[in-house]
């Protein structure tokens, strides 16, 4: 058994998620984690909430309340959106604990004390009619670098450039279009040269991973700056230096907080677990911990965070750059294993857009769609490689021609004929060549589908699995043991559909990484007890240091199926099944479009 951290991108809480959101980190990285802890492996899936930073800020104060009341909002609607699609979350915590402060501090210290961190007088984006900063992601102006005419602040989504503000050509604020002031202040910057190296050392040693991601991490070293890591802002961790720590006017950059929040999730969880020291065994890079895999999950327009920003504060706060050092009070940490970085997911072909409402947020799917029909889409048409666009039209056909028609047919006609002649799991006699052919694909795909999905080729593996699907199907077309009417034929009948129910029980099992919430209703119709597929709990957990109550998502993970092929019982007995999926009629298409103005 290894050790394996899913790290889950941190979803943003200043309003609830959308699908195309949890097309790119919530579904993939939970069918991953599922997977590795039932083919034994001891995984550690955190995430949470992303709260700091102006965005917060500026809602905040245009809906009248402070940017506290406004992230608690989001974070109970995000939390049990994530719990409605039953993503195992070890731990989904929040930004807005003692608990992270302490680590983000933390790692700020090693950094400043190993030198990586420096104090750079700079220019500073000011609202002329407010007097407040304007963050950075909220400029917008022409890229000076590719010409794009919509880059951001940060950086150009065009080229992939990082930028500073003050960089573009004509910015503009984009709260309301005036023309930014820049002036001068100091702040501190993450001396991402003094890495740059170490940086290249370590992604030539990358295998594996998509080579898009790979591609433009190495691209990004070719011009790497100093990135500030503070901000003239009221609303995010305090900067734990003297003359520093107590002013309110300065407040450490959310995109460091925020990639530090895997770290400091995991160090909750073990505080929580009664073993405190318990998140060494995923992240000690020299002590129990130096064999564990990391998986990073996220949309494409986080690469640069995740495979050159985290890796950089990893290694400087462990001592491994130009500058030397040693680590900090936490040890030396381990580095990302690998990135997976989902592309975008479109709807109707038009980028997501609350303001246009182009648009179906997760709450709202989950209200009138099965949370496994959502899945299903994402596996097998998400934005795993490619861009990719959700139609409700396309919605719809996979639902009912493949979920419907293919699994729960086979399901659903297998369990009846059972039930209906025998009332029970009927016995296997002498097997023909066409059942030992049928066991023997159901019992590769065991291997074929586990080792897609730990490759995170989750598309072609949830392929794999439902061709599994596809021979069952055909071979009960092929027997017809409804045909078997004779007293003396009911041997042959009851051989048929024992093998049919076994390879229902082995597609089951290699759907539950995908299907989970289905999974479990199979397991039952097969006469199972138990838990088969765990889900996540929401809970009710106070602040360990001492602040406001929150809810968090976990579970226990350690129940529930294995990776493998167990003989079903004959004699088991057998009820008339419910249907395990439903059928959508033609209308949701017209009426889904009417919703999004079309």
């Amino acid at each position: 058994m290894s050790h394996v951290l899913a790290a889950v991108a941190w979803p943003y809480a200043n309003g609830p998620r959308h699908i195309g959101h949890v097309s790119g980190f919530g579904v993939p990285a939970d069918v991953f984690s599922r997977y590795m802890r039932m083919a034994g492996h001891d995984v550690l899936m955190v995430s949470g909430t992303d709260e700091h930073g102006t965005p917060i800020q500026v809602q905040a104060d245009s809906e009248g309340l402070t940017p506290r009341e406004l992230a608690d909002r989001y974070n109970r609607v995000i939390v049990e959106d994530l719990h409605g699609l039953g993503l195992s979350y070890d731990l989904f915590t929040r930004t807005t604990t003692g608990n992270h402060y302490q680590v983000v501090q933390d790692l700020f210290d090693g950094l400043y004390r190993n030198g990586y961190i420096i104090a750079k007088t700079t220019l500073g984006a000011i609202s002329p009619s407010t007097g407040r900063t304007l963050p950075d992601r909220y400029i917008e102006g022409t890229c000076p670098i590719c010409g794009y005419g919509s880059a951001r602040g940060d950086q150009c989504d065009n080229c992939g450039n990082q930028l500073d503000p003050e960089q573009l050509i004509n910015p503009r604020s984009r709260i309301n279009g005036e023309t930014p002031e820049f002036v001068e202040t100091e702040h501190f910057f993450l001396d991402l040269p003094a890495v740059a190296e170490a940086l290249a050392a370590w992604l030539d040693t990358r295998e594996g991973w998509r080579p898009n991601v790979l591609r433009f991490s190495r691209n990004l070293l070719d011009d790497l700056q100093p990135r500030a890591i503070t901000r003239d802002l009221e609303w995010g961790v305090p900067i734990p230096l003297d003359g520093w720590r107590d002013r309110s006017d300065k407040r450490i950059y959310v995109w460091f907080d925020a990639v530090i929040g895997y770290l400091s999730a995991s160090i909750e969880w073990a505080r929580r677990s009664g073993d405190p020291s318990a998140w060494k065994r995923w992240w000690s890079a020299e002590g129990e911990g130096k064999d564990a895999a990391a998986y990073y999950f996220m949309g494409k327009d986080n690469i640069v965070f995740h495979s050159v920003i985290w890796p950089a504060i990893l290694l400087g706060y462990s001592g491994q750059g130009a500058r030397g050092g040693s680590p900090g009070d936490l040890g030396a940490l381990n580095l990302p294993t690998e990135v997976v970085s989902s592309e975008f997911l479109t709807m109707e072909g038009r980028k997501f857009s609350s303001s246009r409402q182009v648009v179906i947020y997760v709450r709202d799917f989950l209200e009138r769609y099965d949370a496994d029909a959502l899945r299903y889409f994402i596996a097998v048409a998400g934005p795993e490689s490619q861009d990719t666009d959700f139609t409700w039209s396309e919605f719809l056909r996979r639902n009912n021609d493949e979920l419907v028609a293919g699994w729960g047919n086979l399901v659903n006609r297998s369990v009846s004929m059972a039930a209906k002649n025998f009332g029970e799991i009927p016995a296997a006699g002498p097997l023909t060549d066409a059942d030992e052919a049928l066991l023997a694909v159901a019992r590769t795909g065991f291997r074929t589908v586990g080792e897609l999905i730990g490759k995170h080729r989750q598309k072609q593996a949830i392929g794999e699995a439902m061709r599994v699907v596809a021979e069952a199907n055909k071979y009960l077309s092929e027997q017809a043991p409804w045909k078997l009417k004779d007293a003396a034929d009911k041997p042959r009948m009851g051989t048929i559909l024992h093998v049919a129910l076994q390879v229902v029980s082995d597609a089951n099992t290699l759907l539950t990484p995908f299907l989970p919430h289905s999974a479990q209703k199979v397991h039952e119709l097969l006469g199972g007890t138990g838990v088969h597929a765990p889900m996540p709990n929401i809970e009710e957990v106070s602040d360990l240091d001492g602040g406001p109550a929150y809810p968090v998502l976990t579970g226990d993970y350690t129940v529930g199926a294995r990776w493998e092929s167990v003989p079903i019982e004959a004699g088991r007995p057998l009820k008339a099944p419910k249907p395990v999926f439903r059928k959508l009629e033609p209308s949701i298409v017209d009426e889904e479009l009417a919703r999004l103005g079309n």
